[in-house]
Parts: C-alpha cells; sequence; structure tokens
C-alpha cells in the first residue's frame, strides 16, 4: 500500500468554509473503485483532503494489490476517527453506500450510517456531520440551466480546469494494468485524477451558497413598496425587499414563479413579490355553527345571527362560510401567516394581511423572504 501525503495549492475561497465547521475538523473524502458494486469489485484508492499546520493538504491511499483493500480502508477509517465534518460529491449515493458495505465484507465496525459518519470516538455523542454537495446544488439544476450534475459538468460551470482527461470508468483498466506492472506513469494518471476530484471538489464550495439561501440565515436589508401600471392600464403593487447573504454567489442566479422573481449576485439579492388591494375572505373551518347572511353576502356565529329573521339566514355551508375584508395582502403558499385569506371557497391561492405590526417587523419580512424564496427554489425544480 503507498500513502501519498502533499499539500495543495489552493486559492482562497470566496465560500467562508469555517462557517460549516472548524477547518481542522472537515475532511473532504472521493474513492476510486472498478466496479459501482461493492460485492463484486475493488476500492483501489482512497484520496482525503485536510487541513493541518495552516494549509489544506491531500492525503491519498492506493491499493498497490487487490489483495490491500482491506488496508486502505482501514486506513481511512483511522483517519476519520481525527474529523467531525465529511465533505464529499454525490457521497450519499455511492461512496459512502459503497464503503459501509465493504466494512461489512471485512467484518469491520461500519462507521457510516445513511449519509452520517459515525466514529468509534463518536459513537457515545453524535454522528459525524455530512455534506454532499451533489445533493446540494442537484435542486439547482434547471435554475442554472445546468446540463446535468456531474462533478465535471458543475466544474465547467465554474470555470474550473483539469489537467485530468480521464473519467473513473476508463481508469479501472488503467488500474488493472497498473497491479500487473507497477508503471509509474500508470500510478501518475490515478493519483491525478483522485486528486483533481479533491481539487475540484474544494473550489467547487462556493456553489453551496444557493442552498444557503433556505438554510443560513440571512438580512432582509431593505424593504419598500412599489406601484405601476401594466399594459392594460391597471395599476399594481409589489412589495420589494434587499436581502443580504453570507456568502457570494459564484454566478448571477435568477428565478421566477408564481408573480415572484428574485435575482441575487455577490452577497446581494432582490425579492420582488406582487401585493394586492382588494376584498378578500376568511373562511370559517365550523360552518356547522354559523347562519349565512345572503343580504350582508357574511356569515355570522349562530350565538349572535340567532337574532336575525329565518327570512334572512340559512345555515351555512363550507362555501359561504365566511366574513370579508378589504385591505392589502400579500401571497403565501402554505399557512406561515394566519388568518389566511382567500378569493373564493375553491381557489388555491392564499393570502394574509399585511397589517401594520408585520411592516414594522425585519424579522417577520425575513421570515416571509425565506417563504417566498422556498416557493421559488422548488417550484423551478419542477420545471
Amino acid at each position: 500500500m503507498k500513502k501519498i501525503k502533499k499539500p495543495m495549492d489552493f486559492h482562497e475561497s470566496s465560500y467562508p468554509i469555517e462557517h460549516i465547521d472548524e477547518l481542522s475538523r472537515i475532511l473532504f473524502v472521493d474513492i476510486e473503485t472498478t466496479g459501482f458494486a461493492a460485492k463484486s469489485s475493488y476500492l483501489y484508492l482512497v484520496g482525503c483532503l485536510c487541513y493541518e499546520e495552516g494549509s489544506w493538504q491531500l492525503i491519498q491511499f492506493l491499493a498497490e494489490d487487490y489483495i490491500e483493500e482491506p488496508l486502505i480502508l482501514q486506513e481511512f477509517l483511522t483517519l476519520c476517527r481525527n474529523y467531525h465534518t465529511l465533505i464529499h460529491y454525490n457521497g450519499n449515493n455511492f461512496d459512502l453506500p459503497y464503503l459501509k458495505q465493504k466494512c461489512e465484507q471485512f467484518g469491520v465496525k461500519a462507521p457510516f450510517e445513511e449519509n452520517e459518519l459515525i466514529t468509534e470516538a463518536d459513537t457515545e455523542t453524535e454522528p459525524m456531520n455530512g455534506i454532499d454537495i451533489y445533493k446540494r446544488i442537484s435542486g439547482f439544476k434547471n435554475i442554472l440551466h445546468l446540463e446535468n450534475c456531474k462533478q465535471k459538468t458543475l466544474e465547467h460551470f465554474m470555470g474550473i480546469s483539469r489537467e485530468d482527461k480521464y473519467n473513473g470508468g476508463e481508469l479501472i483498466s488503467v488500474y488493472r494494468e497498473y497491479v500487473k506492472t507497477k508503471d509509474p506513469e500508470l500510478r501518475k494518471l490515478l493519483l491525478l485524477h483522485n486528486s483533481e476530484d479533491m481539487r475540484g471538489m474544494f473550489e467547487l464550495l462556493p456553489v453551496l451558497s444557493y442552498m444557503d439561501m433556505l438554510l443560513i440565515p440571512f438580512r432582509v436589508v431593505k424593504v419598500q413598496a412599489n406601484h405601476y401600471d401594466d399594459l392594460s392600464g391597471t395599476r399594481r403593487y409589489e412589495v420589494l425587499m434587499k436581502i443580504k447573504f453570507h456568502a457570494a454567489f459564484p454566478k448571477p442566479v435568477s428565478i421566477h414563479s408564481n408573480g415572484c422573481h428574485f435575482s441575487g449576485e455577490g452577497m446581494e439579492g432582490f425579492l420582488k413579490v406582487p401585493c394586492y388591494k382588494e376584498e378578500l375572505k376568511y373562511f370559517y373551518s365550523n360552518y356547522k355553527e354559523y347562519y349565512y347572511l345572503p343580504m350582508e353576502d357574511m356569515a355570522l356565529h349562530k350565538s349572535v345571527a340567532s337574532f336575525v329573521n329565518k327570512d334572512f339566514r340559512r345555515q351555512a355551508s363550507a362555501s359561504d362560510c365566511y366574513t370579508k375584508k378589504e385591505s392589502t395582502y400579500l401571497p403565501e403558499w402554505d399557512t406561515l401567516f394566519t388568518p389566511v385569506f382567500k378569493r373564493s371557497y375553491e381557489d388555491t391561492n392564499l393570502f394574509f394581511e399585511l397589517t401594520d405590526e408585520i411592516k414594522r417587523s425585519p424579522e417577520e419580512f425575513k421570515k416571509y423572504a425565506l417563504h417566498v424564496l422556498d416557493m421559488l427554489i422548488h417550484t423551478d425544480k419542477k420545471l
């Protein structure tokens, strides 16, 4: 078995990595195998990236022969005991399940549980945190206009270049030949591919800022109301929010759906949401306890409406058990603020009243901005 350790010369990342964890507690991992199924293939290379003595270090465990497979597995597991956060690319779907199956195959205590890693030192406390860059960015494939979410595709999107020209499948035959010949040039190809995967993974960290919109608190630094006349001359209203994020977007992003629009560049974002000044209805859920008054077009609780002449009242139904209110409203897609208003009983669009209390609360607007961003991102994922 060969253990290779060398410093990696990275440019300073625009992503605040220390927000993930202390640098000394983070471990990047990528594995190379001779196939997808652990039972019928070999693990021949494990690459790790860690922060030691003020710089990022690449550590690679290479099996010189098939029989050294359990040795590199054990070396990796031993290294893991020193770390708290594991970062990988599509490791939830491949690397971690593969390693777990190899642990079972060799009778080693499996440190992986789902997408997390548990080291012997941690078994009585908490599992190792896991960040799958692929999982974090895959929901943004349509938003970022990506053909797919393979690591090399994302590297191209980010302008990351590679010296390595092979893919993992092509290197299987290279490794088999290396086992026979121990040709140093073949070893160089194997190590280079894994090294480039590790380098690419680190340099892709800024893409986490897209998903961080929903995961890490931001600040709504400005809110203002606006109005305009549309093409038909109808007066329209909107609320504009300026947002400050904790990390810069590597590339500008723009999302729109349901009349809302978000644009982000650098560490700033602008969110536009339509605002409605009209009369909407609040529907009571316990309609059996209400009478509907046709002349007033409203429902009243029976404790009050029982005094109304029977000719001017009737038992309320779910569709007419409401009260009406003229006010200013904002849309919502789940029940975020209550009471919830609608235009009709059958209407699926939900609204809440933009009260003076909400207008004066930055925290309420922050909560609403997160709600709208979540809708925009998850709606765009379905397109």
